[in-house]
């Protein structure tokens, strides 16, 4: 058994590890948005689930001719050995002209698939070869292994192998690790042909009565319940935040460890105690969601924790729900076949069909109202003749209130939400909504929003229509840099990356040049049709569509550096960074777009972290000097922001500090803190001790912060 044991822990560890691997190589290839990390846990539960496939087909064609599983399998073993390494081509890297899921899927096929597939059918077939080896023992406990053996590889990546590795180098010993799996496999191959018997199975006829069709049903309806959490709830998370492996690994690993709790024994799974757990997580998640209506700002670990109780106590009902139903021995690799359908029913959901058919993130609602249907179903089924029993008369109503309230509270986040909504888009970079304030009065104004946060807001009143507003105004960084830079107003050429509505462009004069770049179309769509800040500037606009990164880099391969005056970075998506917009390659791709005496200006109001650190080490890396400009937003129309001046100009430099402007740094630098494409740590920059500030209720102004978060790409 140690063999199997061993085979079973690597296969699985390997099979999760290489998920925030590959994930995190190619996410600055795709602009660093969260559905970067859906696509590609959309394409490993499809490659899970056709590695269960394979599993099942070559058990149940080759039942009994034991020779010929192995030799198909360690085959296949030693093609994927000789594909090796799985370090992605620079060939494969995106131009723009295929939808970006496509793009991800098709890279990943390239690169993982054929292992992955390899190493996603070991769990079930090796705990058939198992059975059949040791006949009188349980092979589900090798699935808890299994799961174990993920979540440790989940675990190990934010805070071992990411700080320590390079993304490039991860790639080579996740390679050499599938090598010595392979080994492993081998041997496990040679203990099963030498002790599987022929002899008759030793189930009694009642252990092998076949699953019913309701019982498959709810195999894949509830995986497919919990894997639709998972990603709704780690969408939501990375929006908030930052697209992240850390923050992708927390809600995979808890995902797992359900599994691990779940199918290690039945007596773990009690639901007196996981359904009450349950409802109280979901009743915190609900009033999360909620949270545009109190007077705080919940502190970022109270809200991580609140997302992983949900993601926990939800996926510990799903999955436990499921081990009850589990069949016999000898339905094993179907079991397991269904659930891995399940999980890829969710994904598919969650990615393709979800942002076909809803608006806004709503796949969460609706995982959260099929959870409670689905527990509802099982509850019924188990205590339907028992409704003369007090406990259970108690029990169903406080369950039938729980429904009640969750319907109710979803259906008010989302009125409250598109209450006043004027118009909806989602696509593959998020949900923009433009929303009017104030309607009817003179200080109706619209903003457009991703996520909850604001990315810009202009008032419908012709006499403000051209006001800065929020981020922009008078007294900001952005203020500042315009002011000060060697280019006289009218010859100024300005690059901006993340358009928001264009609230720059207001701050143009005739004859300068302002160039946009917005990765995603629709964020151009929403600012021409509801906003005018581009339309009535009067400067020159341009806006580009494309990732800013690759878009820049294709103008210098052209020959054409842009040669800016001043260059803003300002595209946050949601409250999270892209951070591969914030690495020493993309500020070495800045610097050769800027005239000698130009000025990087760069964005780091954030609610959740501190980005100081990072931007003024890049800055000191390529001998620039970096200025703080703090705004506290003293009126209605403005808000908190934070920028960060960078150039080496004596000049420019010189008029800033002799000015009003410049802030002081909140703390000393910490020079260790230096991010680049293979490595960047978001532990080190999160305000993980900071106090939650209180806002009072009475006051306007802060109560509109409150609905439009100190937190803004562009």
């Amino acid at each position: 058994m140690p063999l199997f044991v061993a085979s079973i822990f690597l296969s699985a560890f390997l099979l999760f590890q290489i998920q925030p691997v590959i994930a995190r190589y190619i996410l600055p290839w795709y602009g660093g948005s969260p559905a970067v990390w859906t696509s590609c846990l959309l394409f490993f539960q499809v490659g899970l689930l056709a590695g269960y496939g394979y599993a099942h087909a070559l058990v149940s064609v080759l039942r009994g001719k034991r020779r010929v599983q192995i030799a198909i399998h360690l085959g296949l073993l030693l093609l994927a050995v000789c594909l090796l390494p799985i370090t992605p081509s620079e060939s494969l890297k995106p131009d723009g002209s295929e939808h970006p899921v496509l793009g991800i899927v098709r890279l990943l096929g390239l690169t993982v698939g054929f292992p992955y597939l390899l190493l996603s059918a070991s769990g079930p077939l090796l705990q058939h070869w198992f059975s059949e080896a040791f006949p009188t023992r349980s092979p589900y406990r090798l699935y808890a292994i299994s799961n174990a053996g993920s979540l440790l590889g989940l675990i190990s990546y934010p805070f071992l192998f990411e700080p320590l590795l390079r993304t490039s180098q991860q790639t080579l010993i996740w390679s050499w690790a599938f090598a010595a799996y392979a080994i492993l496999a081998a041997a496990c191959a040679v203990l099963f042909v030498k002790n599987a018997t022929r002899h008759a199975s030793s189930e009694t006829p009642a252990e092998t009565t076949p699953p019913t069709l309701l019982n498959k049903f709810l195999w894949v309806a509830f995986a497919a319940c919990g894997s639709m959490l998972l990603l709704s709830l780690t969408n939501q998370m990375c929006q908030d935040v930052a697209v992240v492996p850390f923050l992708w690994v927390i809600p995979l690993s808890l995902y797992l460890l359900t599994f691990v709790i779940s199918f290690d024994h039945s007596r773990w799974y009690r639901r007196r105690i996981w359904i009450p757990a349950m409802t109280l997580s979901i009743a915190a998640l609900v009033v999360l969601m909620n949270r545009q209506f109190a007077d705080v700002e919940w502190h970022l670990g109270l809200q991580i924790a609140i997302y992983c109780g949900a993601v926990f106590f939800s996926c510990m009902v799903c999955h436990g729900e499921v081990v009850r139903l589990k069949p016999a021995n000898r339905y094993l690799t179907e079991f397991y076949l269904l659930i891995s359908l399940g999980g890829a029913i969710g994904g598919i959901f969650v990615s393709l069909i979800a942002p076909l058919i809803f608006n806004g993130y709503r796949e969460l609602h609706f995982a959260l109202i099929l959870l409670a249907g689905l527990t509802s179903i099982e509850l019924y089924r188990r205590f339907h003749r028992s409704f003369k029993n007090l406990p259970v008369t108690v029990g169903t109503i406080l369950w039938i209130a729980f429904c009640g309230a969750l319907v109710f509270g979803l259906a008010r986040q989302v009125d409250e939400r598109d209450g006043n909504a004027v118009a909806v888009k989602r696509g593959f970079y998020g949900v923009l909504q433009v929303s009017e304030s104030y309607a009817g009065t003179d200080e109706s104004y619209l903003s457009l929003y991703h996520g909850r946060i604001s990315h810009g807001r202009q008032y419908q009143n012709p006499e403000w229509e051209m006001l800065a507003t929020t981020y922009y105004a008078e007294k900001s960084g952005v203020s500042a840099a315009l002011s000060f830079i060697n280019a006289p107003a009218g010859e100024r050429h300005v690059g901006i990356i993340g358009l928001g509505v264009g609230t720059i462009a207001t701050l143009s004069a005739e004859g300068d040049r302002f160039r946009f770049y917005e990765i995603n179309p629709q964020v151009e769509e929403m600012a021409r049709e509801h906003f005018t800040y581009l339309e009535k500037c009067e400067g020159e606009v341009e806006v580009v569509i494309g990732d800013a990164r690759i878009v820049l880099e294709q103008e210098l391969q052209r020959g054409e550096p842009q040669q800016f005056d001043a260059l803003f970075v300002d595209a946050f998506s949601g409250d999270s960074i892209p951070l591969h917009l914030m690495t020493k390659e993309a500020f070495a791709l800045y610097f050769q777009h800027l005239k000698p005496d130009g000025v990087l200006v760069v964005h780091i109001t954030n609610l959740h972290l501190d980005l100081s650190d990072p931007v003024r080490n890049l800055a000191n890396e390529f001998g620039y000097t970096a200025t703080r400009v703090e705004e506290y937003g003293e009126d209605e129309h403005t808000y908190y922001s934070d920028w960060v001046l960078i150039s080496k100009d004596e000049n420019f430099l010189q008029r800033l500090n002799e000015s009003d402007f410049p802030s002081e740094w909140e703390h000393e630098l910490r020079p260790e803190i230096l991010w680049t494409d293979d490595y960047c740590n978001l532990l080190d920059v999160i305000y993980w001790s900071e106090a939650v500030e209180e806002y009072d209720a009475e006051d306007e102004a802060l109560l509109e912060a409150l609905e439009e978060p100190a937190n803004e790409g562009n």
